[in-house]
């Protein structure tokens, strides 16, 4: 069953002497410069759980992506494939493979400036959290690599065998990001109003008008239509760079552990929704 699990020494599972903020994030395309799950299409292929053409087809998905952003009908699509595809998947060795392959695949090409805000974002008390489409095993870990205090992705159903069904638990897509958003700002007392949040598409127009601060990072044409008519900010992102490269300016201030896992509400329950808070914070903060 799900629940919250709290770290009760943290001052988060007290009550809250003033509103807290945070920063949520989209992930491809706005903190990385690619698909953080066709990313690993290489890697699934060497692993023996995908053959040469869902190789070749899942690069075509990337050039699509990366050539114009992906509108609701293909992000559809590609959510169908992806379910199909990963059919069988052992998901400990989907685990297996992206730790393996995490820092050289993830890690050149993590935006410079999208690791500078969440270094800002950190500094200024701000709890950061990446909101992502893409698959809580590729997401988890790529949260903790870039210190991110929670994640927000997509739930595959995993079965008694251990193994993905095909079938989707919870979507991370659209309106149920900004749903999660007013959940997490619920439970940790986040004033959304003094929130911020970054997207490059325009299906994540919900999750950027739940906040105050708004921002179109590399944004696709609807969404830098909305930027410009709603006076956004619009933030370009273009120097991919390794953390180990910047790593004396990358810090992350020590803070007490946030929440180890947790569901959010009974709705999200049911919807099979978690997050988890990177295991590097509570590393920093031992």
């Amino acid at each position: 069953m799900l629940g919250v699990v709290e770290n009760h020494s943290s001052p988060h599972s007290m009550a809250h002497s003033s509103p807290r903020t945070a920063a949520f994030f989209d992930l491809d395309k706005t903190v990385i410069a690619k698909s953080s799950t066709l990313t690993f299409s290489k890697s699934f292929y060497q692993g023996g759980l995908i053959n040469r053409r869902a190789v070749l087809r899942t690069a075509y998905a990337q050039f699509v992506f990366l050539a114009g952003g992906a509108d609701h009908d293909q992000m559809e699509r590609m959510r169908k494939y992806l379910s199909a595809l990963c059919r069988g998947w052992d998901v400990r060795l989907v685990k297996e493979l992206v730790a393996e392959t995490l820092h050289d695949l993830i890690d050149p090409i993590i935006y410079d400036e999208a690791a500078s805000l969440i270094e800002e974002h950190h500094t200024a008390g701000r709890d950061v959290v990446i909101v992502s489409t893409s698959g809580a095993e590729v997401v988890e870990p790529i949260g903790e690599l870039l210190g991110a205090d929670r994640v927000v992705a997509t739930r595959m159903v995993v079965g008694e065998d251990g193994r993905f069904t095909g079938e989707v638990e919870y979507y991370a897509y659209g309106p149920t990001k900004a749903e999660a958003i007013r959940e997490l700002a619920e439970s940790e007392g986040y004033d959304l109003s003094r929130c911020y949040a970054y997207s490059d598409s325009a299906t994540d127009l919900p999750m950027l008008e739940s906040v105050g601060h708004p921002h179109a990072v590399n944004p696709d044409r609807a969404l830098r239509r909305e930027a410009l008519a709603r006076d956004w900010p619009i933030l370009d992102f273009h120097r991919p760079v390794r953390l180990k490269q910047r790593i004396r300016g990358f810090s992350v201030p020590p803070r007490p552990a946030l929440v180890a896992a947790a569901a959010i509400g009974a709705a999200a329950a049911t919807a099979g929704l978690v997050w988890y808070a990177s295991r590097r914070r509570s590393a920093a903060a031992a």
